[in-house]
């Protein structure tokens, strides 16, 4: 009778959450996701404080290689987390999904060298969002039968065609991270099937911050370092999020 009692609970609470909006998911799903998204975003940060290193066009080669790269975005991520990289619980599917990004990022880096060294070059288009772009190309190419990155946005944020949301993307960034009523950087998570495979699928918002304004901040329509119309958004601002994506 207290075990019926106590499934009964379980169900109950089950469907308010979602009823509520609210998913439960896997604590080590979680994990891993978060944690490959912030080893994304340490990566960028990297990227986006040595624009000016990358950009100077008297300077030839600059050192920054692949292992640099990877070397300063380990720090971040440590620091950010909490703690170092050995010190994280990795299953043997979390290590070899980590070790695919870290290989990710050193590759796109070392293979951007020349771009990176040519002298007499300013700006070169190495940005934060392409090599987040290209290193979850690579992730792909890797572990893509395993695991999925993405970089995107709503719609009308978008620049890239690689990067638009798919349907359920698009649901959620309208659906909740839109939503006043969303709690600001809350992930939405949730287990369903794609392309016939039951996955767990997580997006992280993603807000504009005021470095981000340099190309997408105002004025609106004004054409900024890259070519492209800049969006007129303001710091805070919803700017996309990162989507990952665990097969089963």
């Amino acid at each position: 009778m207290r075990r019926g009692l106590i499934s009964g609970v379980l169900l109950a609470w089950a469907a308010i959450c979602v009823l509520a909006g609210f998913v439960v998911a896997d604590e080590d799903d979680m994990t891993t996701g978060e944690r490959l998204a912030a080893l994304l975003r340490a990566g960028r940060t990297v990227i986006s404080g040595h624009q000016k290193l990358i950009n100077d066009e008297s300077l030839g080669k600059k050192d920054l290689t692949g292992q640099r790269v990877v070397n300063e975005a380990l720090q971040i991520f440590a620091q950010r987390k909490g703690d170092s990289v050995s010190d994280q619980n990795f299953s043997p599917l979390d290590k070899q999904l980590f070790d695919a990004q870290v290989a990710a990022i050193k590759e796109v880096v070392d293979e951007h060298q020349s771009m990176i060294d040519m002298k007499g070059l300013g700006f070169k288009g190495f940005i934060p969002s392409t090599f987040a772009r290209l290193v979850n190309e690579r992730f792909g190419e890797k572990v893509g039968d395993k695991a999925k990155m993405k970089v995107t946005a709503p719609e009308e944020l978008i620049r890239n065609r690689k990067a638009r949301p798919d349907d359920w993307e698009q649901h959620v960034i309208e659906s909740n991270f839109l939503s006043p009523d969303w709690p600001k950087g809350k992930s939405f998570t949730e287990d369903v099937e794609v392309s016939g495979r039951q996955s767990f699928r997580m997006l992280i918002p993603e807000y504009y911050s005021a470095s981000c304004l340099t190309c997408h901040g105002g004025p609106k329509g004004e054409v900024d370092v890259t070519g492209y119309p800049k969006e007129g958004k303001a710091q805070g601002d919803l700017a996309g999020a990162i989507s990952i994506t665990l097969f089963k």
